[in-house]
């Protein structure tokens, strides 16, 4: 029997689906979900090897000023500040200003999209944080720029949307954190 669905504008609308797209029984749908979480944290997991990401994330951190186990607004006043359950998001921080959390101080929000969604993440060990601010990266499209060494370029595209940290510090001195860490610049 065809079923027919009428808008609230009063437009008949084309036949409804009669059947889900995976059966209860059939499992293949999720495999293919989690052989691509899979598959993305290999990828990632890889570039963390290339000498120019790793430097690039170490300059990340230091534009943050966080440890891999700060919340916002962690410092020598605040050492409060600093959380030991790995397990989550470990929340606000300073003033429930924020959530930003972790060395790459990576919000809520940011974990849920790159790291649970993107990859199927569920924790917030230093070694998902690493993966999280990979794969921001690559979502901002800075990575080949990253992996060229063209710093600038990456440091450009990333600033505005995602670390805004790397505003308030002049190029020459994020500069000096890469090259220090290992970072090759090609400019």
């Amino acid at each position: 029997m065809d079923s027919e669905v009428i808008s609230p504008n009063g437009k008949r609308l084309r036949k409804t689906a009669t059947r889900t797209t995976t059966l209860s029984e059939n499992s293949d749908a999720k495999e293919v979900r989690l052989s691509k979480l899979k598959r993305r944290i290999e990828e990632n997991t890889q570039y963390l090897e290339d000498s120019n990401v790793k430097a690039f994330l170490v300059m990340i951190g230091k534009s943050e000023g966080g440890d891999y186990h700060a919340k916002f607004g962690w410092n020598a006043k605040h050492p409060e500040l600093i959380f030991t359950d790995e397990s989550t998001h470990p929340g606000f921080g300073l003033e429930n200003k924020s959530t930003a959390s972790g060395l790459y101080q990576i919000n809520d929000a940011c974990w849920r999209e790159h790291g649970i969604k993107a990859q199927g993440l569920l924790d917030f060990s230093p070694h998902t944080q690493d993966l999280i601010a990979v794969e921001t990266i690559r979502f901002r499209k800075a990575m080949p720029d990253v992996l060229a060494g063209k710093l600038k370029s990456a440091i450009q595209l990333l600033k505005g949307q995602e670390w805004v940290s790397l505003r308030k510090h002049s190029y020459d001195t994020l500069r000096v954190w890469y090259v220090a860490a290992g970072g090759k610049v090609n400019q």
